[in-house]
């Protein structure tokens, strides 16, 4: 499901919805979020240059390096991507 976002509006999100929003985007239901399913959540969130915005993020937030973002690494991958113009408070 698209996510239809207008440019204009400025509509802040609390770091557990962005988490949730995220978490929806797990497809195989292993509690991690893989690269591939990062790189559709960001697309669908409106983001610029996803494939290059998922490596950062998993060289930020994949602490052990098993090429996942689980349930641990997940508030650091939101605080992370809040500087791409996900908003948070």
């Amino acid at each position: 499901m698209p996510w239809l976002i207008n440019k204009d509006a400025s509509i802040a999100l609390t770091k557990d919805q962005v988490e949730r929003i995220l978490k929806r985007y797990d497809k195989n239901g292993d509690g991690k979020l893989s690269k591939q399913e990062l790189k559709v959540a960001f697309k669908e969130m409106g983001l610029r240059f996803c494939g290059w915005k998922v490596g950062r993020a998993f060289h930020h937030a994949d602490m052990d390096r098993d090429g996942y973002i689980n349930k641990e690494e997940m508030s650091e991958l939101v605080k992370y991507a809040s500087k791409w113009g996900i908003k948070t408070y």
